[in-house]
């Protein structure tokens, strides 16, 4: 039985709804919450986490669920929830402060703010009691409480300085341009060699995160160096993924991170952000090395998002939890990972003799558990699935032949996803979030190109016209952030229009639908209107006008997921080449400048700046086809099989040439020669001879 309800039980996060039944009297962030501050003239307590955050559920359970610390959060401050993935503005601002004053962060962040929404406290987890090292949670509330009653001078000026320095530290503002030459290029890749786990993949130890930005600038450095080493650490790290058990090796699909140096143990939530982003690095690395094992890898990240992480009308679900139900019958009993785990008497009973030895051989299954490192004893007697022998040495092992096993290897794999579709599945945030979209709609773009597979194109097609129709209005080019229970809301920020536009741009160069890049072009003014920084260059993470933020900040660190600032500034790039619009070149070039100090000082915090960068001081080919689809796929094929990331392809059929031409006057003469589809590669639209023979095509891309 439920005895408490408060604010939250109408919002539509998942992550506010999850807290609808605490006693604590949650608000949402918005002016009621903060009047009834202002007007109770207490501190408010934010609270910022997102719904398959392991922490988060820990906090909940221990603080958030207990009578007595809700009444002492009840008596003294407002308390407020926050979902960061719904409002990215609201944790950005509030993560800079907890960083800033404790040298470290993540979730669920606890933060003390004035009624004028001044930070002057904060922190992540917090315990109920001492422990850990921690002071309890309910201690620090009384301890706060009293200060606010008998030193709030001390308080107020605190917080005021505190925004200050904020502000300075979140200023980026117009670089030198002269700042920024290829040597900058090499300072960050030497810094990666550096780092670089040789023997196990990755970069730095435990815990070791995955940071798709990192291969897209080692690979986009490889192409313009031929630096051997540069690719090694890509595909190092790639290969070294794939074998753990950070990878589902059933179900396809990576874990968050790995506690571990080589990949065994995984935090177990699963993000589209990393599922969109790791899909992308695998077939770039297939496009250069032609290994068909990272081709594979590529395809289970597909399968499983489009079985587990997909609406029904097409948009991409965001996340799905560490935590599982451990038991059917005790549903409030969850633990970390219990949905993919196995007992060696499980595999036994489920498989049968001989494919249950072959099978435990390969995946390194032990009879008491293969987690010998488990301080919390989550893993005792289970074992997490990873690649300890190949399938030659499998077979060789046993003494079997390599078809024969793996023929009995993929049976069991279906046997157990079978097993595994009994267990009550991990928690599914089923909101749907434009940016995440963008970069999952970029993802099977590329993978319907390089794998010829045209179920991808589909459903990159069903995830952009998902968004078009739900979250877009076309008439003012304004996009929504969140969809979820049939609403769709709240304004969208920069990452949401720049991941989108890079999406639409993608999925153009794989369906040549014109009505994308036609889109893509109405979304960049809007996000230039939006956000732009025209005075001293770069983007604002949020539109003007909302009061309730401290300050507008320009993000500058490529991390788990890129920036809007880098996205931007790549996507603008293109556009410029597709469009022959000098606005974008020039929005472009201007963010270039305004991070360009922070891109030297710091290049491995802006990787995928730095290859943006590349493609704005390369002399990208613009590659147009004349002819029809369906008789350009030879000519098609030739592009789509190689690693080509300074180019731009546009399609000069009957129905988009007069369209196309209208940016790109020089596209009007472009037209089949001999009725034959034909390729003209350009430079800046100064064209090489037509080609119609995709083997001479073929030679002159190299």
């Amino acid at each position: 039985m439920l005895r408490h309800t408060n604010r939250l039980i109408d919002e539509h996060s998942p992550y506010l709804l999850q807290h609808a039944h605490n006693p604590v009297d949650w608000r949402p962030w918005g002016e009621e919450a903060f009047e009834t501050a202002r007007r109770e003239d207490k501190p408010i307590f934010l609270s910022i986490g997102y719904s398959t955050c392991h922490w988060c559920h820990v906090m909940e359970r221990e603080s958030f669920e207990s009578d007595e610390i809700a009444a002492v959060l009840n008596r003294h401050y407002v308390p407020i929830k926050v979902d960061r993935e719904e409002r990215p503005d609201v944790d950005r601002i509030y993560m800079l402060f907890v960083q800033a004053t404790t040298g470290g962060g993540g979730w669920p962040m606890s933060v003390w703010l004035t009624p004028e929404l001044k930070p002057f406290f904060g922190g992540t987890y917090f315990p109920p009691d001492n422990r850990y090292g921690r002071p309890g949670f309910g201690a620090i509330l009384e301890h706060i409480a009293q200060l606010w009653r008998n030193d709030r001078p001390k308080i107020s000026e605190s917080s005021n300085e505190i925004v200050a320095q904020l502000e300075r530290h979140a200023a980026v503002g117009a670089g030198a341009s002269s700042w920024m030459d290829d040597s900058i290029l090499d300072s960050c890749y030497q810094i990666f060699r550096r780092t670089y786990d040789s023997r196990l993949g990755g970069f730095g130890g435990a815990p070791k995160f995955p940071r798709p930005v990192t291969h897209n600038f080692l690979l986009r450095h490889w192409s313009r160096t031929h630096n051997p080493e540069a690719l090694e650490m890509v595909l190092g790290t790639l290969r070294a993924m794939a074998l753990g058990g950070m990878n589902d090796q059933m179900g396809g699909g990576f874990h968050r991170y790995s506690v571990d140096e080589r990949w065994f143990v995984p935090h177990f939530e699963k993000m589209l952000y990393d599922q969109a982003q790791l899909a992308i690095s695998y077939l770039e690395a297939y496009q250069i090395s032609g290994d068909a094992g990272l081709a594979g890898v590529a395809r289970d990240i597909f399968e499983y998002v489009l079985r587990d992480m997909t609406h029904p009308d097409g948009g991409f679900y965001s996340a799905e939890d560490a935590d599982s139900v451990i038991d059917a019958a005790d549903p409030s009993h969850k633990g970390e990972g219990a949905f993919y785990i196995w007992t060696q008497a499980e595999l036994e009973q489920l498989l049968g003799a001989p494919a249950a030895s072959w099978f435990c051989y390969r995946y390194g299954v032990e009879p008491n558990g293969n987690v010998h490192q488990d301080p919390h004893e989550e893993f005792t007697g289970k074992n997490i699935l990873y690649e300890a022998h190949s399938l030659d040495d499998t077979a060789a092992h046993f003494g079997v032949g390599a078809a024969e096993v793996a023929a009995a290897l993929e049976e069991a794999r279906g046997k157990l996803m079978a097993a595994r579709s009994g267990r009550v599945r991990p928690h599914l945030d089923d909101k749907v979030l434009t940016a995440w979209n963008g970069l999952m709609i970029s993802a099977f773009a590329l993978g319907a190109q390089a794998l010829d597979e045209p179920r991808y194109l589909e459903a990159a097609r069903r995830a952009a016209d998902f968004v078009l129709e739900r979250m877009f209005d076309a008439s003012t080019g304004r996009l929504l952030r969140r969809f979820r229970a049939g609403e769709a809301g709240i304004d969208g920020f920069l990452d949401d229009y720049a991941f989108f536009l890079q999406a639409l741009l993608d999925l153009y160069e794989a369906s040549f639908e014109f009505r994308y890049l036609e889109t893509a072009a109405a979304v960049a003014a809007t996000m230039l209107a939006r956000f732009e920084d025209a005075a001293t260059g770069g983007f604002f993470s949020t539109a003007a006008g909302d009061a309730s933020l401290l300050l507008r900040m320009k993000d500058d660190y490529d991390g788990a997921e890129p920036t809007g600032n880098s996205i931007a500034v790549l996507a603008l790039l293109r556009l410029a080449e597709m469009t022959g619009s000098p606005r974008f070149r020039a929005a472009a070039d201007r963010t270039l400048e305004a991070f360009a100090p922070r891109m030297r000082a710091t290049p491995v915090g802006l990787p995928q700046m730095l290859a943006a960068y590349m493609f704005a001081k390369s002399k990208p080919r613009q590659i147009v086809l004349a002819g029809e689809a369906g008789s350009a796929q030879a000519m098609l094929a030739v592009v789509r099989r190689r690693f080509l990331p300074h180019k731009i392809v546009l399609l000069a059929d009957e129905a988009s040439r007069a369209r196309l031409a209208e940016w790109l006057p020089a596209l009007a003469g472009m037209t089949p020669v001999d009725g034959k589809a034909t390729a003209y590669i350009c430079e800046n639209y100064a064209c090489q001879l037509p080609v119609t023979d995709p083997e001479r095509f073929a030679e002159l891309l190299q």
